[in-house]
Parts: C-alpha cells; structure tokens; sequence
C-alpha cells in the first residue's frame, strides 16, 4: 500500500495524468469538431440533392401536367436507394410515392428540418425513419413532399461516437502504460541515486551514482554529480592531507620554540641570553605568521572570492617589477637575474595575485640556485611572451631542478624536497602558484631545463570586452 501510495505521489504520475486528461480533451474536441463539420456538410448536401429532386418534379408537371408528375413519383419512389416522395391533393389524401403518411402540417408548410416520418418500403412493412423533408404545392392544389432519408448520416455519427470511444479508451490504456513504465524507471533510477547517496553519507566516499550509458537527462545528472562528488572526495583529502601537514609542520616550530624558551629560563638570569631568546621567538613567530598567511591566501584564492578584482592588466609590466624588486636579493646571492618581455601583452587577471606567483617562482629559483652548494654561475630568467594564442610566464634557471617523478608532487602544500626541512620556509609557494594559476583558468607546467627547472605558467590573453 505504501508502495502504490508512493508511486501515486510521484512527479512521473501527476505528469502522466496531465498529459491523459490534455491528449483527451484535444482527442474528444478534435473527434467533434470533425462530427460536426461532418453533419453540416451532408446536411448541405442532402438539401441540395431534395431542392434538385423538386426543381425536377416541378418542370415535369409543367410539361405534362399531373399524369406526368404521378408517372415521375410512381417511377423515382421504385428505383433502389430512392428518395421519399408523396404526392397528395388538397385533402391529404396519398395519390403516388413511397411514404405511408405525413403530418397534414407537413404538407402546409415547408420546414426544411429533419422531422420523423412514417413510410412504406418495398417490402410493404413500415417503420419510422428520421427524414430530411421539403413540402411544396403544385399548381391544381396537389401537395407534393420529397425527403432524404438520414439512416446514412445516424450510421456515420455512429461510426464517429464509437470511433471517439476506442480512441478515448485507446488513450487511457496508452496513458496507463506509459505512466506505469516512466513510473517505474523513473522510480527506479531515484531509488538507485538515493541508495548511493546515503552510502556517500555513511562515509564511503568512493560511491558513485550509476550512468546506464543511454545518454539520457538522468546520465548527465549522474555524470554532473560524480564529477561534483570527485571534487568534494579531492577536496576532503586535500583538507585531511594539509591538516596532517599543519600538524606535522608547526609542531617542530611550536617545540623549538617551548624549548628555547623553557632552556632560557632555567639557565642562569641574563639579560642578554633572555633577549636573543625573545628575538629567536620572534623570529619563529613571524614564520609562523607567514605561514599561515600563505594558508588563508591559497584558500582565498582557490573560494573564488569576491574581493579579487579581475581586470585587464599588461604582463609584461608585472615581469619587469618583480625581476626590479628581486634584483638585490639576487646580487647577494651571487645570482644572475633576467628580464625578457616585449609588452605590451593583455592579459585578465588580479595584478596582485600574478605578480605574487611570479616573485614566488623567482624567490625559488634564487633559494635553489644559492643553496644548492654547487658551484656556479647561476642564472634567472624571467620571460613573457605569447606562443598559441596564449600568454606564456616562464621562469627557466639552471640550478638543481626538481626529478621529473616530484614535479607535480611539489605543487601541493607543505612539499618540500630537502628532508631535512632545516632550510627557510613552509612548502606553500607553489601552493600558493598552482591556486592562482587555477583561478586563472590556467595550466602550470615544470619541466627540465637542463640544467636546472622551468617553470610555465599558460594563461588566457585578455581583451577589454572580456
């Protein structure tokens, strides 16, 4: 009961039920409509066939007067398939013709409308039949009636009623069973889809709604679905992932920090031991600080959020401040620093953001290059230029590089190559690059430069009507 009641509720039902009472009502008015017509043009046509059969009798008795008018009744009334016909004087009283009896109103007074008529047939019976009738009166008082039998047209409005019947019932039973196979795989599609999304909410993120391969709107539901359910599941385990990493990252700060601060104190008082503490702390603290920085940067880029203005913007201006700003860092580091850009080059974008990942791709290329302990000279170079249709950024330096098995392994958070994590920094400059680039609709490629990385950030040329 639960089950009918569920199904009699249901979306496919009420549409199926609609659909039934519209094609009904547009069957029925279509079935009618044609009846109708039907019936006014064999009206028409009957009148003309009696107004002809008159027109005929009369131009007998004006060439052979009433012997010729009984001889053309007696004559018509005979043949198969006959009109009706009665010839009677002025008192009613039946001289020729095939009809028994006639109303005597019948006979003063032209109607022109069906009226019921009793008539003789052949076989000498006599039965009443619906007649389309004209009465006029000849000269000498002879009253004369010819009608049109209307069993032909009572067979065809027969033949239309049960027509509309059939078609009725065929319509009802078409309906039923449409209703009941929508019904059914309609029901059974959602029953599928809700049996997987509670083993989603049970916890098992790998579930998948099922795509029958038919193409329909269900397949590309289920296939907008999952691909929304591979982004929450890449989501979770990104959030789960960086939640180890934030664990594991600050908890060596936070302890160094506890320590240093803990050895201080039990040593002997000293101003001066206490104050390099207290700078070490602050200088740990202020890691911290960017690191976490760096966090709410990549995850207010990746939100979309709706304070980072997208303009139009020329890279080649973003290329040449950060190579200007990174310049003295690179003499100290005893690094060669490059520009190439031609500009002007559009592209639509956050200035800010892009020139944020770029001076994060360079700040790299200097770290490796100076600490990589190989001797050098090294060299940066910082390009833009546009190659397909797109703007390419490109970083090229021939330090260490990163092996071609960690090149997309460093693009996630907290990655960091050197084990030892003693060098500066959290693992999130790249982070923070790929985010960007993504939010860009851009594509971020590493590749070896030979020596040393090449880093290729491809972005859309930007126009002012974009």
């Amino acid at each position: 009961m639960a089950a009918r009641s569920r199904i009699f509720a249901t979306t496919a039902f009420r549409l199926s039920a609609i659909y039934l009472a519209v094609f009904t009502a547009f069957a029925v008015g279509f079935v009618f409509y044609i009846s109708y017509s039907t019936d006014r043009l064999l009206a028409a046509q009957l009148r003309e066939t009696i107004e002809a059969d008159v027109r005929g009798i009369e131009e007998q008795h004006r060439i052979g007067g009433t012997a010729a008018v009984v001889s053309a009744v007696e004559a018509r009334s005979r043949e198969p398939g006959a009109n009706l016909y009665l010839l009677a004087d002025a008192n009613g009283v039946a001289i020729a013709g095939n009809i028994a009896e006639v109303p005597r109103e019948l006979l003063r007074n032209a109607s022109g409308n069906p009226v019921i008529l009793p008539y003789t047939l052949e076989t000498g019976s006599t039965r009443e039949r619906l007649a389309m009738v004209e009465s006029v009166v000849l000269p000498g008082g002879l009253h004369m009636v010819i009608g049109r039998d209307l069993a032909e047209s009572e067979r065809f409005r027969g033949i239309i009623l049960r027509s509309l019947g059939w078609a009725v019932a065929l319509l009802a039973v078409l309906g039923i069973v449409g209703w009941i196979y929508v019904s059914r795989r309609v029901l059974s599609r959602i029953d599928q889809a809700t049996a997987a999304s509670r083993r989603i909410m049970e916890g098992d993120l790998s579930e998948r709604l099922e795509i029958a391969g038919t193409g329909d709107e269900f397949d590309r539901l289920a296939a907008s679905l999952n691909a929304m359910l591979d982004r929450i599941e890449m989501l979770l385990y990104s959030l789960k992932d960086v939640s180890d990493n934030i664990a594991h990252d600050l908890k060596t700060p936070l302890t160094r920090l506890r320590n240093r601060v803990e050895a201080t104190l039990a040593g002997p008082p000293d101003i001066a031991s206490y104050r390099a503490a207290l700078e070490s702390t602050i200088e740990e603290s202020d890691q911290l600080i960017r690191t976490f920085n760096a966090l709410l940067m990549i995850a207010r880029v990746e939100a979309g959020a709706a304070d980072i203005a997208m303009t139009v913007t020329d890279a080649t201006g973003i290329v040449r401040d950060v190579v200007e700003l990174y310049e003295p860092l690179a003499e100290e580091a005893d690094v060669e620093l490059s520009a190439a850009a031609e500009g002007p080059l559009p592209v639509r974008g956050n200035r800010e953001l892009l020139g944020q990942a770029l001076a994060n791709l360079v700040d790299n290329a200097i770290k490796h290059c100076s600490t990589s302990g190989e001797a050098g000279p090294f060299r940066v170079r910082v390009s833009a230029a546009v190659e397909d249709g797109h703007l390419v950024l490109r970083v090229d330096d021939n330090g260490p590089g990163v092996p071609e098995g960690d090149r997309e392994r460093v693009l996630q958070r907290f990655v960091r190559l050197e084990k030892s994590r003693s060098a500066p920094g959290s693992g999130l400059g790249l982070s923070l690059v790929a985010a960007v680039v993504r939010m860009h609709r851009g594509t971020i490629t590493l590749g070896d430069n030979a020596p040393g990385l090449s880093v290729s950030i491809r972005l859309p040329l930007g126009t002012e009507k974009q």
